[in-house]
């Protein structure tokens, strides 16, 4: 493999030095005839997936996860969600090895690093670099009140004119959280990270960030394109307590010797690119320019549209944030709806049966039952507040059960159609937002192997579905190879995406109609 690596690129750089003797970028040629495989971290909140590719022919070598069984969060209070960082560094360096134990590569081959990683988390680290508390994660509320005071005292239009979002939960409101509450260890805090930022300072040893993560904390001025003074002044936060801010796709820092040692990595490997999940999500289906829309439907579920626009919802019920591929001089916005409540609750509805059912028996005794659930239906906001319902935590509900004519199957399909219905819920607000589009794509994994979950969101929305082969992992290591220069553009780096399936809908009226009783049950409690 090596050696066909080696010919191609000689190749290309003899025939490249004829054509462009006078602007070929003689650094780009040379990095490319280094880097032989890429290595993709996705820091999720279930578990750690790794992915190892080729290069040049973006083929997954080897893939795994750490641990086989889902991550538990911490919730010591109502609202609350917690992970440890540590954690997180511990199952990637267990997933590194094990990824490694498939004898399907060299590890020193591998050259450059990309990180993907669960949105939103607050990660915070002394001046020795040693975690001063458990992150706290997307999905925890505990700051709604904060940042909705924040919205009212620094002003709506302020915030949604130039932050595109409501401080809300967000990062920087769960910071304050932390100055209110937790004073002492406040004043403990050399720099605040994300999730990525994290692990990526724990390979490196250097502490930075992106525009698009600052964003995503709520943190970045899109107008005057810095840190926003306003939630700066607001807070009461100091410009030193962020890193460096550097370009997603560019060189983070080399990894340390220790840990090349430990993880058996090449000294000169470089963290090349990190991005937030549904950030990544997108890069690895091709989602980049205006129109285009990604769908996710793993622990929470997400819908991520492109605009060039600087969008956002009056009642900031969406949340846009710098796609990968922004600039100052190119706006590029990914508008997000996020659902909290997704795979969480068909794990829940799975833990009720214990090991006795699989996520695939799930799925058949959904089919089982006839559109609709003869009745029942489920709200899936289980898991803390919901931005699409203007932060309120309803909790999830179970709307007109009866123990005569529902059992376990009904639940299984009634939990795939609620948590469609939310999709088709917070679409309805993207649309109103200027957001739209006829052809949506998803990777074929998660609650899309669900042939009823694909059915009833086509069915739903009216949308076209393109399903691909699609990891975290592996569109983490395609980064890598962005920012490594490996391949000149995004849209480059995956030209050679191709759907697997395509869904369209064939029963759009059944449907509608069951949403429509969905969305009265909804409207009860918002």
């Amino acid at each position: 493999m090596k050696y066909e690596y080696l010919k191609f690129q000689i190749e290309n750089f003899v025939e490249l030095s004829f054509k462009n003797y006078y602007s070929i970028d003689y650094l780009s040629i040379l990095i490319n005839l280094i880097i032989m495989l890429l290595l993709g971290i996705d820091i999720g909140t279930s578990s750690v997936k790794v992915a190892v590719i080729d290069a040049q022919t973006q083929l997954c070598i080897a893939s795994t996860q750490y641990p086989d069984i889902e991550t538990d969060i911490i919730s010591l209070q109502k609202g609350w969600a917690e992970q440890s960082p540590e954690m997180w560094w511990s199952h990637t360096k267990k997933a590194i090895l094990r990824l490694h134990a498939t004898n399907k590569y060299l590890p020193e081959d591998i050259t450059a690093i990309g990180i993907a990683y669960q949105m939103h988390g607050l990660v915070l680290v002394d001046r020795d670099k040693q975690i001063l508390r458990d992150s706290i994660i997307w999905c925890d509320s505990r700051a709604v009140d904060i940042g909705n005071q924040a919205f009212q005292s620094i002003g709506q239009t302020k915030c949604l004119s130039l932050l595109l979002n409501s401080p809300g939960n967000f990062t920087a409101s769960k910071l304050f959280w932390i100055k209110q509450n937790e004073p002492k260890l406040f004043d403990r805090i050399y720099k605040v990270l994300l999730p990525g930022d994290f692990i990526g300072m724990k390979l490196t040893g250097e502490c930075t960030t992106t525009i698009s993560a600052l964003s995503e904390g709520v943190f970045w001025d899109f107008k005057h394109h810095c840190l926003s003074e306003d939630v700066l002044d607001y807070y009461g936060f100091d410009k030193t307590l962020f890193p460096q801010i550097k370009d997603v796709f560019e060189g983070h820092g080399t990894i340390l010797s220790s840990v090349s040692t430990e993880l058996s990595l090449n000294k000169r490997v470089t963290v090349t690119y990190k991005a937030g999940d549904q950030l990544n999500n997108a890069l690895s289906l091709n989602v980049l320019n205006p129109g285009e829309v990604a769908v996710n439907a793993g622990t929470s579920g997400v819908i991520y549209g492109v605009s060039e626009k600087l969008v956002y919802d009056e009642t900031s019920r969406i949340n846009t944030f710098a796609h990968v591929n922004h600039s100052d001089l190119q706006n590029r916005l990914g508008v997000m709806v996020c659902i909290n409540g997704v795979g969480i609750l068909y794990k829940w509805l799975k833990s009720l049966k214990g090991e006795n059912i699989s996520y695939q028996e799930m799925n058949y005794l959904a089919s089982q039952i006839p559109i609709g659930c003869e009745g029942l239906i489920v709200l899936p906001f289980g898991n803390g507040a919901e931005r699409i319902l203007n932060n309120k935590d309803i909790g999830a509900q179970v709307k007109h059960l009866n123990f005569n004519r529902h059992h376990y199957a009904h639940f299984c399909r009634a939990a795939q159609e609620g948590i469609v219905f939310a999709f088709k819920y917070g679409l309805d607000i993207m649309r109103s937002n200027g957001i739209s589009a006829s052809i949506v794509r998803a990777g074929r994994s998660n609650m899309f192997l669900s042939k009823v979950f694909r059915d009833c969101f086509v069915n739903t929305t009216g949308l076209v579905l393109e399903l691909f082969e699609n990891d975290g992992s592996v569109g983490a290591a395609i980064g890598a190879g962005i920012g490594a220069g490996v391949y000149e553009t995004p849209e480059s780096a995956i030209k050679q995406l191709e759907p697997l399936e395509i869904s369209e809908p064939n029963h759009k009226s059944e449907y509608q109609e069951v949403y429509q009783k969905w969305l009265s049950d909804l409207k009860a409690y918002i």
